[in-house]
């Protein structure tokens, strides 16, 4: 497999995991390699918000691998990927992509897709935010990452949550150039 084939998905504790479930969904349509990795907490808050149990979810992916498995392939810049992103993405694990520590594989992989200028998108999920998270998503930003809140497109006049959830993905795939997405996107406003 090439690695402009390969996407590390990665998934933390914060809430909306649903849009790690549509993006792994849409990319099984497609042929990019998936290589997931979820936290203890990301696990438990599926647990809470989906009726699928972890099996289900690993098995979303093309590749798995256990949070504690640091020398998993993802954990090194010789495996080569097209990039991550971690959705949805906690305030505690931006500040270990921030500060450069690596407690587990998918702060690892992070900090590898970042040290060899890959591509890493953060949606990350809080509100309200404060000046330590502001800093952390700069940070993360002057080091290569792109940072994407999970935030709505109300003008292609969704009727469902289902279609937000897959708009919002859709952009994600954008950014790493992945067709396999149907969505309404912006033709501008006519003036006549």
């Amino acid at each position: 497999m090439t690695s402009s084939k390969r996407l590390i998905v990665g998934i933390s504790g914060a809430s909306g995991i649903i849009y790690a479930v549509r993006l792994l969904e849409l990319l099984r349509e497609t042929d990019v390699e998936t290589h997931l990795v979820v936290s203890r907490a990301g696990e438990i808050t599926r647990s809470h918000e989906l009726n699928i149990d972890s099996k289900q979810l690993h098995n979303l992916a093309n590749v798995s691998y256990p949070i504690g498995d640091v020398g998993a392939a993802i954990s090194s810049g010789s495996f080569r990927t097209m990039g991550m992103v971690i959705l949805p993405c906690s305030m505690k694990t931006l500040a270990e992509v921030a500060t450069g520590v690596t407690s587990n594989l998918l702060t690892r992989a992070a900090d590898v897709v970042l040290k060899e200028r890959r591509r890493l998108v953060l949606m990350v999920r809080e509100t309200p935010l404060h000046a330590i998270h502001l800093k952390n998503m700069l940070t993360v930003t002057e080091c290569g990452g792109i940072i994407m809140p999970p935030v709505p497109a109300f003008y292609t006049m969704p009727e469902s949550i289902d279609e937000m959830v897959t708009n919002t993905v859709c952009r994600v795939l954008d950014l790493f150039d992945i067709d396999g997405c149907q969505m309404k996107r912006w033709e501008g406003i006519s003036n006549q």
